[in-house]
Formats: C-alpha cells, sequence, structure tokens
C-alpha cells in the first residue's frame, strides 16, 4: 500500500471509530513502564522508530515522559499486520506485557532501557507524514525558516523539549519563592498608552475611537508603580513585553519577563532579594555560579575595565564548565547627550536620581553629573536584568521630562495620571525585570532566543506557522477607519 492510500485508509478508520473515551484513562505513562514488569499495560505516544527485522519488528514509542521498545511479533495476528505499515511520527495506542530486557539488550541511554513491552493489541491514533526534517540531530542545521513553519513538530525533538520544559520548571520556581516572600501576581493590561521606553511601539487601531491607537506594553512599568501607589507592596507578573526593535540572536518583537516591584526597600535591599532568588533558583537547577555575593562594578568602572556596561567574567576554562558568573552593575548616568545636542535617559525616565543630585535635576543643571539610582544584573555577557529605585514624587518626575524635551502641556497629556498618583501618598519603592529568555539561554546554553521560546519569529520578523504579518482585508480596514499607504499602492 503506497504513502497516500495509506494515510488514506487509517484516517477513515479513525473517523469511523472514536478513540477518545475511557479507554483514555487507562493510559500508563512511558516512565512508569520500568515499575510495571510482568503487568499489562497500555502507553500512548508517537513513533520515534521503526526497524524491521522481518519475524519482528521493534517500534520506539515516545510519551512526553520517555521512551519505551515495544516488540510486535506474528503472533499478535492483527498487531503484526498493523506494524508492517506504520512508520515514524503515527500515534499509537498499543497494549502488551512489559518484561525485562535480557542483559546483555539494556539501553542505558534512556531511563526505561531495563524494559521492553511485549504487544498484544496495536491501535492506530493519528497518522503522519514524513517529516520534513530529521527529528533525530539537534536542529541547528536545519534552515530557521523550515523550522518555524514546521514548529509544531521542530518541538518534538528532545532539545527542544527539554528546553521548554526547563523554562516552565523555572518559571515555577521563581512564582513559589515570589509566593513565598508575600508578593501578589497581579496581570496589567496589553492595552495601553504609548509610553517612553527607549524603542518603538506596536500600536493597535481603535475602532470604538477612529483615528486613535491603543499601545502594546514594551514593559508595565507605570502600571507597576500605580500598583505601589495602591498599597499592595510587593508585586509581580510574567509580563508579555512587545517592542518593535531591530532583531538579533537575544532579541525580539515578544518576550517575557519576571516582572517585580517592591515598596519600602532601598536599592541595596533589592538588589539582595534579587540576588538570593536567581541564586536559589539557578542553584536548585544545578547551575554553577562563579562568585557569590555577585561582585558589583559602577558603570564607570565597567567602562573603564571592559569598555562595555555588560561582560564576561569567566575564564576559557569556566566558559568550558558552563559556569555562570552574575555581577552587578550600578551608578549610572541619568542622562546623556543625542547627536543634536538634546538630553535623553540612559535607562528609565522613571527613576530616582542620586539623594546628592535631586537638586541638579530640580533644578535643570549639570545634567552630566547626575547619577541615577539605577542597577543591572549581568551574566556571561549578557545583560539579564534591569532596574530603578523610582521617582516617586510628582515634581522629579515633572522635571526629567522637561529635561528631557516636553512641553508642559505634552507632560500633562502623557503623564499626568502618574503626577496626580504620586499626589496621593506614594510609597518609595523600585524595582527589576529579568527576560526569561535570556535567563533560559543560560541556563541552556543556547546562542538564540529562538531555541527557548515555543513559537518564536524568524529573524525577518514573520510568525512561527502562521502567516503574519498580513494585510487586513478591505472590510476590515473600513471598519477601524484605517487608510493604507504601501509602495505598491503608491505605484498604482
Amino acid at each position: 500500500m503506497d504513502v497516500d492510500k495509506r494515510l488514506g485508509y487509517y484516517l477513515n478508520t479513525l473517523c469511523e471509530n472514536d478513540m477518545i473515551g475511557s479507554d483514555m484513562e487507562k493510559r500508563t505513562h512511558i516512565k512508569n513502564t520500568v515499575e510495571s514488569v510482568g503487568s499489562i499495560v497500555t502507553v500512548m505516544g508517537w513513533v520515534d522508530s521503526r526497524r524491521d527485522h522481518g519475524s519482528l519488528i521493534f517500534l520506539d514509542i515516545r510519551d512526553s515522559t520517555g521512551i519505551v521498545q515495544a516488540v510486535v511479533s506474528p503472533k499478535s495476528e492483527d498487531a503484526y499486520s498493523h506494524a508492517k505499515h506504520i512508520r515514524e511520527e503515527w500515534v499509537l495506542k498499543i497494549t502488551g506485557a512489559v518484561k525485562k530486557r535480557p542483559d546483555a539488550m539494556v539501553n542505558d541511554d534512556i531511563a526505561t532501557g531495563t524494559v521492553e513491552m511485549q504487544v498484544t493489541t496495536l491501535e492506530v491514533l493519528g497518522v503522519s507524514k514524513t517529516p520534513p526534517f530529521p527529528l533525530h540531530t539537534d536542529g541547528l542545521d536545519i534552515d530557521e525558516e523550515s523550522r518555524l513553519r514546521y514548529r509544531f513538530i521542530d518541538l518534538r525533538r528532545q532539545r527542544m523539549q527539554n528546553n521548554i520544559r526547563l523554562r516552565s520548571e523555572f518559571i515555577h520556581r521563581v512564582r513559589s519563592l515570589l509566593f513565598d516572600n508575600d508578593f501578589v501576581e497581579i496581570e496589567t493590561p496589553l492595552l495601553t498608552q504609548s509610553t517612553p521606553e527607549g524603542a518603538r511601539d506596536f500600536v493597535v487601531p481603535s475602532r470604538l475611537q477612529p483615528g486613535s491607537f491603543y499601545a502594546l506594553p514594551q514593559s508595565p512599568q507605570q502600571y507597576k508603580q500605580l500598583l505601589m501607589v495602591a498599597g499592595f507592596e510587593r508585586y509581580f507578573q510574567i509580563a508579555r513585553c512587545l517592542r518593535d526593535e531591530d532583531l538579533r540572536a537575544d532579541r525580539a518583537f515578544e518576550h517575557s519577563q519576571i516582572d517585580m516591584e517592591m515598596s519600602f526597600m532601598d536599592e541595596e535591599a533589592i538588589r539582595a532579594f534579587d540576588e538570593d532568588l536567581i541564586t536559589r533558583v539557578y542553584e536548585a537547577m544545578g547551575a554553577t555560579i562563579k562568585e557569590k555575593p555577585f561582585p558589583v562594578f559602577s558603570y564607570q568602572e565597567a567602562m573603564e575595565q571592559f569598555g562595555a556596561d555588560k561582560f564576561d567574567l569567566r575564564t576559557e576554562e569556566e566558559k568550558r564548565e558552563g559556569i555562570l558568573a552574575f555581577a552587578w552593575v550600578v551608578d549610572f548616568p541619568f542622562f546623556e547627550k543625542k547627536d543634536d545636542g538634546k538630553w535623553t535617559f540612559t535607562h528609565n525616565p522613571f527613576s530616582m536620581p542620586k539623594h546628592e543630585h535631586i537638586d541638579f535635576v530640580l533644578e535643570e543643571k549639570r545634567l552630566d553629573e547626575v547619577v541615577a539610582h539605577q542597577y543591572d544584573l549581568v551574566c556571561n555577557g549578557y545583560e539579564i536584568g534591569s532596574g530603578s529605585i523610582r521617582s516617586h514624587h510628582p515634581n522629579i518626575t515633572r522635571s526629567v521630562f522637561s529635561i528631557l524635551g516636553y512641553t508642559e502641556e505634552h507632560i500633562e497629556e502623557q503623564f499626568g495620571h502618574m503626577l496626580e498618583a504620586f499626589s496621593f501618598g506614594a510609597p518609595p519603592h523600585g524595582g527589576i525585570a529579568h527576560g526569561i529568555e535570556r535567563l533560559m539561554m543560560l541556563i541552556t546554553n543556547e546562542q538564540y532566543l529562538r531555541e527557548v521560546q515555543a513559537f518564536p519569529q524568524t529573524s525577518s520578523g514573520r510568525t512561527a506557522v502562521m502567516n503574519a504579518p498580513a494585510p487586513l482585508s478591505h472590510d476590515q480596514l473600513d471598519e477601524l477607519k484605517v487608510n493604507v499607504n504601501t509602495e505598491d499602492e503608491k505605484e498604482r
């Protein structure tokens, strides 16, 4: 039977026989087969490999917990008949006795390598075309477009399964520690107002207010500060952040961050808490940290010693061993001049100047000397976290935006809500945010952000699997009152 006919036959069979039912409840996860020697079990999963030895057919069956070898013999006539046509990545339900493998046949490469299943019945739950690329390699030699077009298949490879599961474990550990320290998890809006975070915003047109637009958040900066004014004191969020900035190996349009904000804590206390959190989570996941407590460099010291504010403190041997070298960079200049001679902020316009420099900001003088309570956590050459003590005084925030060239009208229009909130008893507060993808690149030793995301964008900014960005229909554009003026339309 050729491939197309075989697929058609089994698809028709599956449509006629509903496999979803009480039988599914009897399933044994593959990792548990090692505890089931002598028992009859039912496992369900994908065909990882198939080997036909004539008198016997060997199927390696894979589920989310492991792989087990299944042996199909002609004695099980119906199962053997099916097994002749089955190919890799088909989805099966098999039942059989779990037997110990002979000592000489034990497979030490897998956790279930001491057992195998003698198949008595076999059912096809799903059929598969030949995958577009091999799945038993790390996949790094396969072109990006193919891997992301078929990302739902690419994610089946063991390396990707491990990366995504490690990411889940990492977030779980972080959440647990934050809950243990009285943090409250609070979601903030995805549809918000454009703010000066340093990158371009992604914008969303409003149907109900034609000509007006929402911005997708580059970070929850203003909302988390408002939550401090609201009295929550300790907030966190696994926040989705979107920035329309140039793409590179460790940067994408979308990323997730561990976003934390705390009231009534100074810079040293926030850094100490964060350092303890990072240390506990990484060491619980088996990482080795080069130096504790983390060394601290001023921005000026970092630039003088390394020529950059993110650097790698490891020796060549430590790099080979996968050691993590964390360090703090503190005391960043608040302002810097742009090419046009105007002032801009270096990190975050909502930061608090050092106490001795507050008057410089209020009087808008000696701005090149102003140092902010801003701090970055770096590791192995990456910036993996950034934070600051925030300004909670309306007059300081107003002066900062005046220095940045905002008119009084513009300040009121964009930040009036923040200034008003600060006038209702705002506590001193600060926080830090960590990019989860960069944190995971350190754990997994991956070189590209896309290797630790389930569905990343391509290097050209297109989405995985789905075809976006894509034009909207004329009806959608008309409803949004949006006119599109592309180069092609100009030529027409």
